[in-house]
């Protein structure tokens, strides 16, 4: 990506009223970072604890779990947002990269590494699958750096807040070249021939809430980052160190942190964004409101009425997920940070997904971040286990369901060879505990990103009828992860700096 862009000029304290920020989430956090930075007067205030949002962490006796993401991928994104205060990342918060990014093992009992460099990946692909397959792994990788390049500057690091702002002739015809708009299914099968390789660089299409065979190709721009940029961890403190880290930073630029406290009512008036009203009967003037947190329970009570947004009419939520956090007595020597275990029956598993069923066979992803010192005392480790599930809008009786599935996961990690984990220390998330986390439809993943959610046509990041309203987060473009969502809260500090000059 470059080196970071040079920070705006600071605007005088003085000569705007306060931005408050609702929500100390990675977005919520990017726009505080990027606000101070340039000289505004920042307040962010969030219910919770402590930093973090989604990316959050909780504890089960001596051990910690992240409860959000398990990994970093498009690292020059943070390094970015820290860049944006004068900060090195590097003081702040060390990253690692995995080796392997990952471990992909197959229902034949084969298995892939994910590794760093071109050469050393079409070597493991070789072993895999043969000299022809290694070839032509070599030449979809390529495309796949085409694609993404035609599409990061023009639809993922870019404001979409404008009609005008989707219709770039050059940059759609760029992307319509390289394949973009096909299925991303067809896209990859047409050029990989092992199933098992197509199935390494579909699967990500879960991540934005799709089914391959009806994702867009653009999405394989997320099997790029992964496979091609890298995958990294912080060297301690597991995610959680992440928006601890960006908090720090947004205090020592200047913005006031208040944990605890809620946000009730965005107070509007003829010229807009005029106040912030907490929980605690507090009311902090504003001029401006960037709001990052779960945008539809938002719409329920924290926003006016006109602030309404017609793309949120009818949301079509991601799938959510199972997840169980064990505490473990011992490490595994070996065991890679993240492994997908694939399920055998992927298009029956996807069906069920849609149909708002449980999935036949799913596929699971494991993650055991034994070099995290702050997960497990000494000699332990942990280990979390991922299951994508129907959201609670399926109709899905989790009342029945949840332990149901709870006991299939702990019987399929040990026949995984993980070893019978049903008396280790557990902390489990199913949809009704994303729910009670603030997550609509019980999803931690927000909206899909079918082209009817996708960049101009997301909930925008500036509301059209309150002037000074804005919009952070995974709800709006460009969407669901962690790099999209710092890209959010810099889009948003963007425009209120641009209002304000």
């Amino acid at each position: 990506m470059g080196s970071p862009a040079p920070a705006p000029p600071p605007v005088p304290r003085a000569a705007h009223g306060p931005v408050v920020v609702v929500g100390a989430g990675l977005a919520g956090l990017s726009a505080a970072i990027h606000l101070a930075a340039a000289g505004r007067e920042v307040v962010v205030v969030e219910a919770g604890q402590e930093p973090g949002g989604c990316c959050g962490t909780a504890r089960v006796g001596p051990y910690r779990f992240d409860t959000g993401p398990s990994v970093l991928t498009m690292p020059d994104v943070l390094t970015r947002t820290f860049g944006a205060a004068g900060e090195d990342i590097d003081r702040w918060l060390p990253l690692r990269r995995l080796d392997p990014f990952y471990r992909l093992a197959f229902p034949d009992g084969s298995h892939l590494d994910v590794v760093a460099g071109a050469r050393a990946m079409a070597d493991n692909v070789r072993a895999l699958c043969g000299p022809a397959e290694a070839a032509r792994y070599l030449r979809f990788r390529r495309r796949l750096g085409t694609m993404f390049e035609a599409e990061w500057a023009s639809f993922i690091d870019a404001d979409m807040t404008r009609l005008r702002d989707m219709a770039r002739p050059y940059a759609l015809l760029k992307l319509a070249t390289a394949g973009g708009f096909r299925r991303l299914d067809r896209f990859v099968a047409g050029q990989l021939g092992d199933e098992r390789l197509i199935r390494a660089h579909t699967f990500q299409s879960l991540y934005v809430g799709l089914p391959p065979h009806r994702a867009l190709a653009v999405y394989a721009a997320v099997a790029h980052m992964d496979t091609v940029g890298g995958v990294y961890f912080p060297r301690d403190g597991g995610m959680h160190a992440v928006p601890r880290a960006l908090a720090d930073v947004a205090e020592k630029a200047g913005a006031c942190v208040r944990y605890g406290v809620r946000a009730e009512r965005v107070e509007t008036g003829a010229s807009g964004v005029r106040a912030v009203r907490l929980d605690t009967g507090e009311r902090i003037a504003a001029s401006h409101a960037v709001v990052a947190c779960d945008l539809l329970r938002a719409h329920s009570g924290l926003l006016p009425e006109q602030a309404a947004d017609w793309r949120l009419r009818r949301p079509r939520h991601s799938p959510s997920c199972l997840v169980v956090h064990f505490g473990l007595e011992r490490r595994l020597p070996g065991q890679a940070h993240h492994t997908v275990h694939f399920g055998r029956e992927p298009e029956a598993a996807f069906s069920a997904l849609a149909a708002g069923r449980p999935q036949p066979d799913p596929s699971l992803l494991v993650t055991h971040p034994g070099d995290d010192s702050t997960a497990a005392p000494s000699g332990h480790a942990t280990l979390s286990a991922l299951e994508p599930v129907p959201n609670l809008a399926g109709g899905a009786d989790w009342d029945r369901l949840a332990a149901r599935l709870e006991k299939r996961l702990l019987g399929r990690l040990t026949a995984l060879g993980y070893g019978d984990l049903s008396d280790r220390p557990r902390l489990t998330f199913d949809p009704r505990a994303w729910a009670r986390l603030g997550h609509s439809a019980g999803t931690p993943f927000a909206l899909d990103h079918r082209f009817a959610q996708t960049a101009w046509l997301r909930p925008s990041g500036r509301s059209r009828r309150v002037p000074g309203l804005h919009f952070a987060g995974m709800y709006t473009a460009p969407g669901v992860g962690v790099p999209p969502a710092l890209i959010s809260g810099r889009l948003a500090a963007a425009r209120i700096l641009e209002d304000s000059r």
